[in-house]
């Protein structure tokens, strides 16, 4: 069994998996070394840990990481893949980036896959059906954008995401999430279009927080799958216990 352990920027979160299925997923504020104690006596067969940091974490908690299982992954730029990696600049790629892109391959084998990530930024990256990591595209986050025009701007209030389906607003705040929230979408649609143009039976997955936002709203059909990083991470590491 695998525990994978994914520390962002303001909450880690921890999964479970068997034999590559997830059993349990769990967000917390901090891991901690009392977390890892419960799990270690929840599941007996927990032996293979890997961690995706964003962040530095208490050395504390890695040593006692090293001590409870046979397996210790600390992903990073000079982790062996299951893919080929293209990106020029490994060291400044997300390691949520490649971990998701690994996940859609284990999932879709020999398919051309476009993996987007809809969170604080919207991510789309490019996997091939010959198992080539090529890259992707960084765009700014719908909150981001609702923040940009609040902080940028001397007079356009702070508008957050809210259900709104008209194509245009008739006041300053459904104007701003009109241009938002549709700009998105069209931003979305016409990437995935664009995609579809240079990578033949190119299959879609959407995950990220914001990934239920597009269910019903692109034209496009796609997959979503929450775990996917999660997914791609356990990969990682039962890649690394082959080798």
């Amino acid at each position: 069994m695998n525990l994978v352990i994914d520390i962002g920027n303001t909450r880690t979160k921890f999964s479970v998996f068997n034999r590559g299925e997830v059993l349990i997923t769990v967000p917390v504020d901090e891991l901690t070394e009392q977390h890892i104690e419960v799990l270690k006596k929840e599941y007996e067969d927990l032996d293979n840990v890997i961690v995706s940091a964003t962040k530095d974490y208490p050395e504390e908690l890695k040593i006692a990481l090293q001590q409870n299982f046979k397996q210790f992954l600390e992903l990073n730029e000079t982790t062996p893949l299951p893919v080929k990696n293209g990106y020029e600049t490994k060291n400044t790629l997300g390691k949520d980036r490649i971990a998701a892109v690994v996940g859609a391959f284990d999932l879709y084998p020999k398919t051309n896959i476009l993996v987007i990530d809809a969170g604080t930024a919207i991510t789309y990256d490019i996997i091939t059906e010959k198992q080539e990591y090529l890259g992707g595209n960084i765009s700014p986050g719908i909150d981001m954008r609702f923040k940009a025009l609040n902080e940028f701007t001397d007079k356009l209030p702070l508008v957050t995401q809210k259900e709104y389906n008209k194509l245009f607003g008739t006041s300053t705040e459904n104007a701003i999430r009109a241009g938002v929230q549709n700009g998105v979408v069209f931003e979305v649609d016409r990437a995935i279009d664009t995609f579809k143009e240079f990578y033949n039976n190119l299959k879609v997955i959407i995950t990220g927080g914001n990934a239920e936002f597009f269910e019903k709203r692109l034209k496009n059909s796609f997959f979503v799958h929450f775990n996917l990083i999660a997914m791609g991470l356990n990969r990682i590491l039962e890649y690394n216990g082959e080798i």
